[in-house]
């Protein structure tokens, strides 16, 4: 008689000498279970555990050859990979910047020559780059190294995709949602 966990081990196994469809079997299985618990601890935020539930597969796939049998369950061990990522996003999220650039610029002149408008717009580009900082901080560790890459390195997809251990297809797919993602962030900024 088989054990419970003994099916997911033999997944995880295959999965190690390279089988994908044994990986795609064990994602199929622990997905939901990874999603949920996420959603639990980011509540109204569908698309953010949307993208830790893929960083945790992303991750997992990396790591796979340092997964070994414990006698449990290996949903424990997807789960504390998004239990990490979960809570490396909450220490990188929890600054607020709380002065808008709209704000520090309402009412000045737009004369550049004057030293006063010089000032604020130094301040209000800081206030643009801290902005782009924080959105980009709270992205997923597979989005932000892609927007790394990408377009602060100026890398061509296919570099990327070899710096990333991806194939051409899925980086554009990740650099999409990276982009969308980073959109939707900034768009949900004060400014």
């Amino acid at each position: 008689m088989t054990t419970p966990t003994a099916e997911p081990w033999k997944l995880i196994t295959a999965a190690q000498c390279g089988d994908r469809e044994a990986f795609g079997a064990l994602y199929g299985r622990y997905r939901e279970v990874v999603f949920r618990y996420l959603m639990g601890r980011i509540p109204g935020d569908r698309a953010t555990a949307e993208d830790l539930t893929s960083e945790t597969f992303v991750r997992a796939l990396r790591r796979l050859d340092s997964v070994s049998y414990h006698g449990r369950d290996p949903g424990a061990w997807f789960v504390t990979i998004a239990r990490n990522l979960f809570l490396d996003y909450v220490k990188t999220s929890r600054y607020r910047t709380e002065i808008t650039v709209g704000d520090m610029c309402d009412g000045l002149a737009e004369d550049p020559d004057n030293p006063e408008t010089l000032v604020v717009n130094d301040i209000a580009l800081g206030e643009l780059r801290a902005q782009l900082d924080q959105a980009y901080w709270q992205l997923c560790p597979s989005f932000r190294r892609v927007v790394q890459l990408r377009f602060v390195d100026g890398l061509s997809v296919a570099d990327t995709a070899e710096e990333m251990g991806l194939n051409q297809g899925a980086t554009k797919a990740v650099q999409h949602r990276a982009v969308k993602r980073l959109r939707a962030l900034l768009s949900n900024a004060d400014w």
